[in-house]
């Protein structure tokens, strides 16, 4: 018999196995160690799940589109995207440099949405395949989600340290603004799913084989 079946969970905060009400799958209960609120999965895991995905699509476009930082110098001043940056290092032979920000920048953010994607439509559609990779898969978003971040920071750290007085400085974009929203929106998206919800329907994948 499995732990929903028993009205068993975990507690998110101390795991420790706490006895849910029988009444409801959301129904609440309190960690006896902890005092935590537990569910047995978590409350609109899904609907949130999608609407912070949807965010982060929507957010993705100026990240790319508009600047993420502007180099001010005495001849003017010269604005780059994400993209434009990538084109910088590669013309300059910086090729680390190109491939660690266009993974981080762009390849991992799109990774990220489509997996999630992926969990969220095998899950709404009860599928019975794969559900070992796609626990996998979901492990993967979390690993990776945290390197996102990799172009803000940089950002961030030209524009506290470049600032020659009149002579060059560096001063974030908009794009900027937006891609740490997209960054934002993916970790809380990650954090909404519950990868239990791909396990809920073992009975019915078992009845098929």
């Amino acid at each position: 018999m499995r732990a929903i079946e028993r009205g068993l969970t975990n507690c998110p905060v101390c795991h420790a196995i706490v006895k849910v009400p029988p009444e409801g799958m959301n129904e609440v209960a309190y960690c006896p160690r902890c005092d935590s609120e537990v569910h047995m999965r978590k409350p609109q895991a899904v609907q949130k799940t999608w609407a912070y995905l949807i965010a982060s699509i929507v957010f993705f476009i100026p990240a790319n589109i508009l600047p993420m930082m502007h180099v001010v110098t005495f001849a003017g001043t010269e604005s780059d995207t994400i993209m434009s940056g990538v084109f910088y290092f590669m013309e300059t032979k910086a090729y680390l440099i190109a491939f660690v920000i266009f993974t981080a920048s762009i390849f991992v953010p799109i990774l990220k949405i489509l997996i999630l994607i992926y969990l969220l439509l095998s899950v709404q559609k009860g599928s019975c395949m794969h559900r070992k990779k796609r626990k996998k898969l979901y492990v993967l978003t979390e690993i990776i989600g945290r390197w996102s971040m990799v172009d803000v920071y940089v950002v961030g750290t030209m524009v506290a340290l470049v600032h020659f007085g009149g002579l060059t400085e560096i001063k974030a974009g908009l794009g900027a603004n937006f891609f740490l929203l997209v960054v934002i929106m993916t970790m809380l998206a990650a954090m909404s799913f519950d990868p239990k919800l791909i396990w809920d329907n073992t009975k019915e994948c078992n009845a098929k084989q």
